[in-house]
């Protein structure tokens, strides 16, 4: 289990949250969509069944971070219509969570969605949520040229793009090997678990800071404590 210390929120410049499975529960129906998106525009792309497809689809998301990018390398695939293609999903499966707006309005510093979809998708998603305007940026896929998490550049990217010290940053993901490269760059980490076994492998490691099964519930009891601290005696 993480033994850092816990995090000071006032010490803190920067939130960087995924977006897919981080935002919203991992259970609700979101990612299956998605999944079956890609099969299908896999299946038409190759010409083939969709039992081949999906096996296509999960060795390149293996081999190469996103299948995205596996179709990108080794087949050289144009990534606007596969992103419009296999984000064309019904958001409203997303349960709101009307605590977080007020986790995210109570949250010092900054917020950036770090995401490996696309901009559009990152923005149906924070609508559903109601939480837009809480938030100062996202990086998307396309921001990053197309290199997903968890290769460095995308990271080295992000902190650029959006002037952020890592040191003074705190990392939010659903997907322990994500979160690597976030350490190594100086980040505090925190790991939403829930989306199956390849997902939290490596969860134990000393990337992984915080472990978090509710996220907007240990944001609210972040800034509570924080709160508690200003109030006079």
């Amino acid at each position: 289990m993480p033994t850092t210390a816990a995090i000071d929120p006032r010490e803190v410049e920067v939130w960087v949250f995924d977006l897919d499975n981080t935002l919203y529960p991992a259970d609700c129906g979101m990612f299956p969509q998605v999944s079956q998106r890609m099969g299908q525009f896999i299946a038409r792309f190759f010409d083939t069944g969709l039992e081949e497809a999906r096996a296509v689809q999960k060795r390149l998301f293996r081999s190469h971070g996103t299948t995205l990018r596996g179709l990108m390398v080794e087949h050289d695939l144009d990534p606007i219509p596969f992103l419009d293609y296999v984000h064309d999903i019904d958001v409203t499966v997303i349960p709101h969570d009307g605590r977080w707006e007020e986790a995210l309005g109570r949250l010092p510093g900054r917020k950036i969605i770090f995401t490996n979809g696309s901009l559009a998708h990152a923005e149906r998603i924070m609508e559903r949520l109601g939480v837009a305007p809480h938030f100062d940026g996202v990086y998307d896929i396309v921001a990053a040229d197309f290199v997903p998490k968890p290769r460095l550049e995308a990271y080295r990217g992000l902190l650029r793009t959006h002037a952020i010290d890592p040191e003074r940053a705190v990392m939010i993901e659903d997907i322990a090997k994500n979160l690597e490269p976030a350490a190594a760059l100086g980040m505090t980490t925190v790991l939403v678990p829930g989306h199956g076994d390849w997902a939290t492998e490596g969860s134990d490691g000393d990337h992984v800071h915080h472990l978090v099964d509710d996220l907007p519930g240990w944001l609210l009891r972040l800034t509570e404590d924080m709160i508690d601290a200003d109030e006079p005696n």
